[in-house]
């Protein structure tokens, strides 16, 4: 719509111009994921989930004046992030 609209106040283009949008489309590949990086993600999230346990269960053993979300809910929102992060880029 815009373009045409242009077109109608600019005028048609010159003869023998190149009129052409898109010359050529250079499409990347996929980037190689790297296998030591993907099991130290895995490490990483086997670590998360054991701190969650140990920490649900330092909770519920003593009294805490907080919940324990207040701990496990940053520590997997960070988690999470980092492996969006990786797993999004290309």
């Amino acid at each position: 719509m815009f373009t045409n609209l242009l077109r109608l106040i600019s005028g048609p283009p010159p003869t023998g111009t190149d009129t052409n949008f898109v010359v050529s489309v250079n499409p990347r590949p996929k980037p190689v994921r790297d296998p030591r990086t993907e099991r130290f993600i895995l490490i990483c999230w086997i670590l998360i989930a054991i701190k969650h346990v140990a920490v649900i269960y330092a909770c519920h053993h003593w009294p805490v004046p907080f919940h324990q979300l207040w701990i496990n809910a940053p520590t997997f929102a960070l988690g999470l992030l980092a492996t969006v992060v990786y797993y999004g880029r290309r």
